[in-house]
């Protein structure tokens, strides 16, 4: 019987189990909630302890990953820039990509303040959460200060690497990654065969510890659907119907920023740069935007961004094969736009000052954090912590607003996987067409 019920749980899709989690989680949890609430019995509270730890194992699993995720993506898609080969053009495209990526957290952030999602969250509801979680809480309102906060990341982007892998700072982190790719790069481009022939063991080597740490974070989301339901049944068992108000305003401004950028935004760009009709040429990429809505990852859909960009667009393959590949892993649109709302969400609940030049950090945080996504599904989940530790909330802080975003992070990440490809292939085209790399 056990057999038969895990060999259906594996075969059902992964998006499936993942929305039923989260669907069945908060009907369970409306329900105690409402139970709770005519009966005066707490029975959400006292069935907490022995539900949420479910949920936190999913957050630990999330978290013990992000940072290996990030190290070997970035190393990996850095050194595999053809610097020598490329010059100008591999520039363009990393300056495309950059360009795209802060119009879309611009984007994300203005759409975060005009919605202004969780600015009616009733802090007692959260601190509930937290305590569901299995954290201790400290003082909710105990942030991090805001001045010359500008310095300080500035100056945490350069640290030494290994305190910054003990200490989990996400910046230096990505710094480092980036700088030591690009070095494997322009050291094999220029160095004689013998040494060439060790870095590039160095490199496979890289790639495979890239490889086996994706093959963790895939066990990790077979496990996600149980973490999800019950993180879903604590959050609304706790907190009731009225965490609805968030997930619905959160869930449509990140959609339609998306929608925004797809379908606006890239329009523009591209009819600026090509002169053609951009609609015709998006037309051509649905089989891999479907492919990227239905797979949620990035990384899965380049067998498919290839073909479409070769075969229907006419780019050439020396551009392709560099250009996507890359973009799979450094350029997340999607995540750009998805990660500013939770920002405000949580400096809403918070009650953190959302200053000028705090928004500007939150977009250039932003972008440096989405170019370590990796291409997999749920990777917006994991640059949450580091959105949200440079914004100075303490650990029961960001673990309130993880246990948010996954109840909805199956929805969201469909369309930020879509957006992410289709910016993949509106760049290589774009520069293809300016460098007359098309057949």
């Amino acid at each position: 019987m056990l057999k038969s019920v895990f060999k259906w749980y594996i075969s059902t899709s992964l998006l499936i189990r993942l929305l039923g989690g989260f669907i069945i989680g908060s009907a369970i949890g409306s329900i105690l909630w409402i139970i709770s609430v005519h009966t005066g019995n707490p029975v959400a509270e006292s069935l907490a302890p022995f539900i949420s730890p479910f949920g936190s194992i999913l957050i630990n699993l999330l978290k013990m990953i992000v940072i290996p995720v990030i190290f070997f993506s970035l190393i990996s898609g850095a050194a595999s820039l053809p610097i020598k080969r490329f010059g100008k053009i591999g520039l363009k495209v990393i300056g495309w990509y950059l360009l795209c990526s802060f119009l879309a957290a611009i984007l994300g952030a203005l759409l975060a303040l005009l919605i202004n999602p969780g600015s009616s969250g009733n802090l007692e509801g959260w601190q509930k959460m937290i305590a569901a979680l299995g954290i201790q809480p400290n003082d909710l309102l105990d942030t991090a200060p805001v001045h010359n906060r500008f310095s300080s990341i500035l100056m945490n982007m350069f640290q030494n690497p290994f305190e910054a892998l003990a200490t989990n700072n996400f910046l230096a982190i990505i710094t480092f990654s980036i700088l030591f790719g690009l070095a494997i790069r322009i050291i094999l481009e220029s160095s004689e065969h013998n040494e060439n022939h060790i870095l590039r063991q160095l490199l496979q080597m890289i790639e495979a510890a890239r490889d086996v740490i994706f093959k963790i974070v895939e066990w990790i989301l077979e496990y996600s659907p149980i973490g999800v339901l019950a993180l879903s049944i604590s959050n609304f068992g706790l907190y009731g119907p009225n965490i609805a108000g968030p997930y619905v305003s959160v869930t449509l401004g990140v959609i339609g920023g998306i929608l925004t950028m797809m379908f606006i935004v890239y329009p523009i760009l591209l009819s600026i740069v090509t002169r053609q009709n951009p609609y015709r040429i998006l037309r051509n990429m649905d089989e891999a935007i479907i492919t990227a809505f239905i797979t949620r990852s990035s990384a899965a859909t380049l067998p498919v961004s290839l073909h479409t960009v070769q075969e229907k667009l006419r780019v050439r393959g020396e551009l392709a094969s560099f250009s996507l590949p890359l973009g799979a892993t450094i350029n997340m649109d999607g995540v750009c736009v998805h990660l500013p709302m939770f920002a405000v969400l949580a400096a809403n609940m918070f009650h953190l000052p959302l200053t000028l030049p705090g928004l500007v950090l939150l977009v250039i945080t932003t972008v440096l954090a989405s170019i370590g996504a990796g291409g997999v599904p749920g990777g917006s989940i994991m640059l949450l912590f580091i959105i949200l530790q440079t914004m100075g909330l303490d650990s029961s802080q960001i673990a309130v607003i993880v246990a948010l975003a996954m109840g909805i992070n199956p929805i969201l990440d469909m369309f930020e996987t879509s957006n992410n490809v289709t910016g993949d292939m509106v760049c290589t085209y774009a520069v293809a067409h300016n460098e007359d790399l098309i057949d």
